[in-house]
């Protein structure tokens, strides 16, 4: 079932959006060679409880972490890890921030130190796509007109985009309907609508689409070992356009 949100609600989760991206800003200051992702997510959940929030992913369906950290060739629910990021690792941080009750979910990939041209290329590109997906989030279009701006972006290039993790609803719960695929034939699938909230999250490989899931039940990876990039926004249908709840 998808809920329309009131101006109030969409308000409110502005404000959780808003220090949500304040996070991600500090989170970009301590990414570099020799910090651990366990130290970022520690940050992370001091920071929020500074402001009165908390992570609400910690403890979803038994996860363990206020963040997701997700190194290299890891697409996404990565775990945070004590071994410290090395000369040129890319580290993608995904968290839900709960302030009030009202939810924002934003992701960013971050370089540790100087990366290869190949891995700014992909971050570069991975980012432009999630603007290109944000730019169909109008009322009237359609949820293959999102996927279908984000695809025909990346594939030229020579990238792929993951068929196994979508964007979704987002409001009292982390996961509402619908799902918002990040590939997709345009004027096809749901009409959106203005009040609806979702997140775009374009998850980028630079080899193969697929995805394997490791031993710890969570952690997708690249099943070639290539890197993936993924950069999310929560966004908000209203009739002037796209509302980006967790702009940086």
């Amino acid at each position: 079932m998808i809920t329309l949100k009131t101006k109030r609600e969409i308000t409110l989760m502005h404000e959780a959006g808003k220090l949500l991206a304040a996070c991600h800003r500090e989170i970009a200051k301590l990414v570099q060679p020799g910090i651990s992702t366990w130290e970022i997510d520690s940050f992370a959940e001091k920071f929020l409880q500074q402001h009165g929030a908390k992570p609400e992913q910690k403890g979803y369906k038994g996860y363990q972490y206020a963040t997701c950290a997700s190194l290299n060739d890891e697409i996404c629910h990565g775990f945070p890890r004590r071994q410290p990021l090395k000369q040129g690792d890319i580290v993608t941080i995904d968290m839900v921030v709960n302030l009030g009750g009202a939810l924002a979910d934003s992701a960013w990939t971050y370089g540790a130190g100087r990366l290869s041209a190949e891995a700014a290329a992909l971050l570069e590109a991975t980012k432009e796509s999630l603007y290109k997906g944000i730019a169909q989030a109008v009322p009237g279009n359609r949820i293959g007109d999102i996927g279908h701006a984000i695809q025909s972006y990346v594939e030229p290039l020579g990238y792929s985009v993951v068929r196994e993790f979508t964007g979704h609803g987002i409001g009292s719960s982390i996961h509402e309907e619908p799902h918002i695929p990040h590939f997709g034939i345009p004027g096809r699938g749901l009409r959106l609508k203005e009040g609806m909230v979702i997140t775009v999250e374009p998850m980028i490989n630079m080899g193969a689409w697929q995805s394997k899931l490791d031993s710890n039940g969570w952690t997708a990876r690249t099943v070639d070992g290539k890197l993936s990039a993924q950069y999310e926004h929560t966004i908000a249908i209203t009739g002037e356009g796209p509302l980006i709840l967790t702009e940086q």
